[in-house]
């Protein structure tokens, strides 16, 4: 999982994707975090994608870097705790000027029973499960 995470962050910029009644939606995102051994991502409550990850939490999020991507699809578990809140944001430090661990807005996301298939023109996919 730790390759999961490193892909990720390599690239800098991931897309979320999300459904929003029977509509795709499609952002782009930079929050990942491994914490306690779960791959999170970090948003707002008052945005519409926490919005649409609470009423179907099953979410895809793709990133490309350097000629290969990555896709990873899994259900999206809502973590309310102040401890992964602080953990993504001290890892993240610019989203300090928008979010706290102890605000009302902050919300964090892992992903449970997820699948990451890392893709390139020149080699098979490789699965990683977690």
């Amino acid at each position: 999982m730790k390759e999961v995470e490193q892909f990720l962050k390599d690239a800098g910029t991931y897309y979320l994707a999300t459904v929003d009644e029977n509509k795709p939606k499609v952002r782009p995102f930079g929050t990942i975090l491994m914490f306690e051994d779960k791959l999170y991502i970090q948003t707002g409550k008052v945005k519409d994608v926490y919005k649409q990850i609470k009423n179907n939490p099953n979410v895809e999020i793709c990133a490309f870097n350097n000629g290969t991507w990555i896709r990873i699809a899994g259900e999206l578990i809502e973590d309310d705790r102040i401890e992964p809140k602080k953990a993504m944001l001290d890892s993240n430090p610019s989203l300090r000027s928008m979010y706290d661990e102890n605000d009302s807005n902050t919300i964090v996301f892992y992903f449970k029973d997820a699948t990451a298939t890392i893709y390139s023109f020149t080699e098979a996919p490789k699965v990683i499960k977690f």
